[in-house]
C-alpha cells in the first residue's frame, strides 16, 4: 500500500517528480561512493604522508563518502573542513582516557532488540546500522548493530514495548541513519508506529539530505507524511558549505512539503570551532527553513578524541551568536550524558 499526502500549504510541487528524476537515484549515488582511501586521497591530490594512516584507520572504521558530497570539498587541501569529517587519521587509532566505545549509554538502555528508551515520553528506533557517510566522529561507530532487528518480524518486541507503555507520545527513528530503508521498509515501520494510539510524533534524524540529497524523493515525502503521528525531521549539518546546490534543494523540498525541519550539529576542532563559522552556518540554515536545534558538545567515543573542543570555546560561539542572531537562529549548546534524565544545556 502506498501513501498519499494531501498539503494544504502552497508548495505542491515539492511532492512532485522532477523533469530529470530517474527511480532509484539514490541507490546508484550510493553505490558510486568512494569506499577506498586511495580513491580518496588520489582525487584530491592530497599528501601521499596521509596515505597509510588513512588506510590503517579505515581497516578500523570503514571510509564512505558519497560523490556529491566529495565534490563539495576543495582539492589539495587536508585541512577542508568536509574531508575533515571524513577522512580516517592516525589519531583514530590512540588509545585516551575517558573515550569510550559507548560513551552516551545505549546498551544501559535498551529496553527491547532495536529499541532504546533513555527520556520520558519519547523511545528511539535504531532502525538500521547503515549510513550514507562515515563520520570519523560517530557516537556509534562502535555500536553492535549486528545484534538488532534485521527482517521485519524481529521488530514485533520493540513495538510491542512501545505499545504497552502509553507514556510514550514520540518515537525517534534513528540508526545508522532510517533514510537508508528502502520505502517500503520505512513505510512498514512508519505503520506499525502510527497503529500505536498514544504515538503522536515520529521524529526521523537523518544526515541523508546532507549526503545523499538524491534520498530525499516525492515517494519518500509521502510515506512519512502517510504515516499519522506528526513528522519531525532532525538533519545533521555541521559547516556552511555542506548547504549548497543539491543539498540546498533537498532541503527546500522536505520543508516546502509542509515537515518541520531542525538540524543539529557537532563542535568539532578545526571544523566549524570558529564564531564566522556558526553564525554562517545558521544563517544558511535558517534561509532554506531550516531551524537550529542543537550544537553538541563532542560525545567522547573511542578513536574521535583529536575533534574535541573545549566547553570554553562552545560557550563563547554561543554568547557571540546570541549577540548577532535572533534568538530563533540560536542551537542550544548541549552535552549528553549516559544515564542522564534528558540532555544537559551548557551555559
Amino acid at each position: 500500500m502506498v501513501f498519499f499526502f494531501t498539503s494544504s500549504i502552497s508548495e505542491p510541487d515539492a511532492l512532485k517528480k522532477p523533469a530529470n528524476y530517474a527511480e532509484n537515484d539514490w541507490h546508484s549515488a550510493l553505490a558510486q561512493a568512494v569506499r577506498d582511501p586511495d580513491e580518496l586521497l588520489d582525487r584530491l591530490a592530497l599528501p601521499e604522508s596521509l596515505r597509510e594512516p588513512a588506510r590503517q584507520a579505515a581497516d578500523r572504521f570503514p571510509l564512505l563518502v558519497p560523490r556529491s558530497y566529495l565534490a563539495r570539498m576543495r582539492p589539495q587541501d587536508p585541512a577542508d573542513p568536509l574531508l575533515a569529517q571524513v577522512l580516517p587519521l592516525g589519531a583514530e587509532t590512540q588509545h585516551v582516557d575517558g573515550y569510550l566505545a559507548d560513551p552516551v549509554g545505549d546498551a544501559d538502555a535498551r529496553r527491547a532488540p532495536g529499541l532504546l528508551h533513555k527520556y520520558a515520553g519519547r523511545a528511539l528506533l535504531v532502525t538500521t546500522g547503515a549510513c550514507a557517510v562515515h563520520c570519523r566522529y560517530c557516537f556509534r561507530r562502535h555500536y553492535p548493530y549486528g545484534e538488532e532487528p534485521r527482517r521485519l518480524a524481529d521488530w514485533d518486541p520493540a513495538f510491542a514495548t512501545l505499545a504497552a507503555d502509553d507514556s510514550i507520545h514520540e518515537v525517534i527513528l534513528s540508526g545508522g541513519d532510517p533514510l537508508m530503508l528502502t520505502d517500503s521498509r520505512l513505510q512498514e515501520i512508519c505503520r506499525r508506529i502510527g497503529d500505536i494510539p498514544h504515538v503522536a510524533r515520529l521524529r526521523l534524524h537523518t544526515r541523508l539530505p546532507i549526503v545523499l540529497p538524491e534520498r530525499v524523493t516525492p515517494e519518500l515525502l509521502q510515506v512519512i507524511h502517510g504515516a499519522g503521528p506528526t513528522p519531525i525531521v532532525v538533519v545533521h549539518a555541521n559547516h556552511p558549505r555542506e548547504l549548497v546546490d543539491d543539498c540546498a534543494e533537498a532541503l527546500r523540498r522536505l520543508v516546502r512539503s509542509g515537515m518541520t525541519v531542525l538540524n543539529q550539529a557537532v563542535l568539532l576542532r578545526g571544523i566549524n570551532d570558529q564564531v564566522e563559522t556558526q553564525i554562517e552556518l545558521c544563517e544558511a540554515l535558517v534561509d532554506l527553513g531550516v531551524m537550529p536545534y542543537y550544537l553538541h558538545q563532542l560525545d567522547r567515543v573511542s578513536g574521535a578524541a583529536h575533534f574535541e573542543v573545549p566547553v570554553e570555546t562552545g560557550l563563547t560561539i554561543i554568547e557571540n551568536l546570541r549577540r548577532h542572531l535572533p534568538g530563533y537562529a540560536v542551537p542550544r549548546y548541549v552535552r549528553e550524558t549516559a544515564g542522564g534524565e534528558h540532555k544537559e544545556i551548557i551555559g
